[in-house]
């Protein structure tokens, strides 16, 4: 990640060639920008959701339990 300013546009565009069916595909620099964004939300919102879930089971670190418990409301919110 860029500091606080979210995932690197290289990655972002790796990313999304990876489910490309077509290998020709481009993605204008604007909709990277949008797309990291979007990744730097989501993943943000999933760690404030695992800290939630974690401390409403007294624990005092979050681990994949509690990401896992979040994880379908998330997607369902996304």
């Amino acid at each position: 990640m860029e500091g606080n300013s979210g995932f690197r546009k290289e990655l972002v565009s790796r990313l999304l060639h990876l489910h490309f069916r077509d290998c020709k595909t481009k993605v204008s620099g604007d909709a990277l920008q949008l797309m990291a964004e979007f990744l730097r939300i989501f993943v943000l919102e999933a760690a404030v959701r695992g800290v939630w879930q974690a401390q409403a089971e007294d624990l005092d670190v979050v681990e994949v339990d509690q990401l896992e418990k979040v994880l379908p409301q998330l997607l369902l919110d996304f």
